[in-house]
C-alpha cells in the first residue's frame, strides 16, 4: 500500500492540475503534455522526467483520475511507448535520452514499436541475427525483424542487435533507438487472421545509427531488454480496469443478446459465470501487480499469462453464443490500423481472431509458464545445451 504522505502528493498534484487546466474541452496532446510537465505522466519515475518518485501503485489512481475528469485513454494507440520504450528509457538512457523521448512519447507526439523478434528468433530472442557494426563512429546495421506491432505508424523503435557474433548469445547483443524514418527501414505489412494489418515485417538494410542512440553499455543489449520485457509483460496482461470492464463485459452483453434470441440458456450462464469469476480474480491480481511497476518481476508472466488464456476463452464464449452470425467479417479489407488491438475490439468476431495472438506476442504462453516455473516454483531449469557455445558457432535455421 502507498504511503500516506505519497498519496497527499498525489492528491495535491492532481488538485492543482484540475485547477488550472479543463481536461474536457483542452486538446488531448496540451493536456498530455502538461500532465507530463506537472510529474502526472509517470508518478512513480523521478522529478523531471515526467514523475513525482512516488509509490508506483498510486500510477492506477492517477490514471483514474483522469479518466473521471475526461482524458481519453490512448493507450493502445502507443502500448510500446508507454509501456515498453517508457521504463526502459528512464532505467537505462542518458539525460539526453530522458530529454528527447520521454515527453514527445508520453504526449503522443511519436510513437513507437519494438524491433526484436525475427524469423529465426522468435521465443528464442537471445539468437537473433541482426547485426549491428561499428564503422567510423556510427553503427551500421542489417537485419529482419518480424511481428512488429504499429511498425507503420511508429516514429521510433526499441532495437535489439548483435554486435559481437564471438560471444555467447546472450552477451554479444547491444540496445539501439531507432528511428525509423532512417534510410535503410523497409515496413511491409503483414495480413492478419482480421484482414488487418497491425502487424509488420520489417527489413534493415544497411541502417546508420549514432552512437547516441545507443542505450546501456556495448554488450549490456540483453539486460537492457530484460527492462522492456518484464514491462512489456505488465503491460499487455495488466491493463487496469474497473469491476466488470472490458471483454467481459462483452460477453454479458452477448449473452443477454443471446438469450434474447433464445440461445441462451443455463449451460451458457454457467459457462459465463464461470469466466466472469476468472476475469474478476484476474483484474484484482493485475491490481497488486500494478503496485510494482517501478521493479517488474516474474509477476508480470502471471499477468501475461492469464491476459492469453482468458481473452480466448472469453471471444470464444461470445462467437458461440452469438450462432451462425458470428462466422462472418463485415469488412475484410485490409487495413493498417494505428492502434493495436491486444485486448479486444467492438466487433465480436474480429476480437476472438486477433485474441488467437495474445498466447504468441509479448512472449508465448509456453515462455510464460517456464518463467513461472523457474523463477517463481523453483523447478529445475530447462536444459540449455548452446549457453556456452559462442553465436557464430550455433547452428542456425
Amino acid at each position: 500500500m502507498a504511503a500516506d504522505d505519497d498519496r497527499r502528493a498525489l492528491s495535491t498534484a492532481l488538485e492543482r492540475f484540475f485547477d488550472a487546466h479543463d481536461v474536457a474541452t483542452t486538446p488531448d496532446r496540451l493536456i498530455r503534455e502538461a500532465r507530463f510537465d506537472a510529474g502526472l505522466a509517470f508518478v512513480y519515475f523521478p522529478p523531471g522526467l515526467g514523475g513525482l518518485g512516488l509509490d508506483s501503485a498510486l500510477q492506477a489512481e492517477c490514471d483514474l483520475a483522469f479518466r473521471q475528469a475526461g482524458s481519453p485513454d490512448w493507450s493502445a494507440r502507443n502500448v510500446i511507448g508507454l509501456g515498453m520504450a517508457a521504463p526502459t528509457i528512464v532505467g537505462h538512457g542518458t539525460p539526453e535520452q530522458h530529454r528527447k523521448h520521454l515527453r514527445t512519447l508520453f504526449s503522443g507526439e511519436d510513437i513507437w514499436c519494438q524491433l526484436f523478434s525475427e524469423p529465426g528468433a522468435g521465443s528464442d530472442l537471445a539468437a537473433l541475427a541482426t547485426k549491428a557494426v561499428r564503422r567510423d563512429g556510427r553503427w551500421v546495421v542489417n537485419g529482419q525483424k518480424v511481428w512488429t506491432s504499429l511498425g507503420h505508424a511508429a516514429r521510433y523503435g526499441l532495437l535489439l542487435a548483435r554486435t559481437d557474433p564471438d560471444l555467447i548469445k546472450h552477451r554479444g547483443l547491444t540496445y539501439f533507438l531507432l528511428d525509423m524514418r532512417s534510410p535503410g527501414v523497409d515496413v511491409r505489412p503483414l495480413r492478419q487472421l482480421t484482414g488487418e494489418a497491425e502487424f509488420n515485417e520489417v527489413y534493415l538494410t544497411d541502417v546508420e545509427l549514432p552512437d547516441s542512440d545507443r542505450i546501456g553499455a556495448v554488450g549490456d543489449g540483453w539486460k537492457v531488454a530484460m527492462t522492456t520485457l518484464s514491462s512489456e509483460r505488465v503491460t499487455l496482461g495488466g491493463i487496469h480496469r474497473d469491476r466488470g470492464e472490458g471483454p467481459i463485459a462483452q460477453a454479458v452483453q452477448a449473452f443477454r443478446q443471446a438469450t434474447e434470441s433464445g440461445r441462451g440458456g443455463p449451460v451458457a450462464r454457467d459457462r459465463l459465470i464461470r469466466l466472469w469469476i476468472q476475469a474478476e480474480a484476474a483484474r484484482l491480481t493485475n491490481l497488486r501487480a500494478g503496485a510494482n511497476l517501478a521493479t517488474p518481476g516474474p509477476e508480470g508472466s502471471i499477468a501475461k499469462l492469464q491476459m492469453a488464456e482468458l481473452n480466448r476463452a472469453i471471444y470464444e464464449f461470445c462467437v458461440d453464443v452469438q450462432g451462425q452470425a458470428s462466422l462472418a467479417v463485415d469488412n475484410y479489407d485490409e487495413t493498417a490500423p494505428d492502434f493495436t488491438s491486444v485486448h479486444g475490439g467492438e466487433v465480436l468476431t474480429k476480437a476472438y481472431l486477433r485474441s488467437l495472438a495474445n498466447s504468441i506476442e509479448g512472449g508465448t504462453s509456453e515462455i510464460q509458464r517456464t518463467i513461472l516455473g523457474e523463477r517463481v516454483l523453483g523447478l529445475p531449469a530447462e536444459p540449455r545445451v548452446d549457453k556456452d557455445i559462442p553465436w557464430s558457432q550455433l547452428a542456425r535455421s
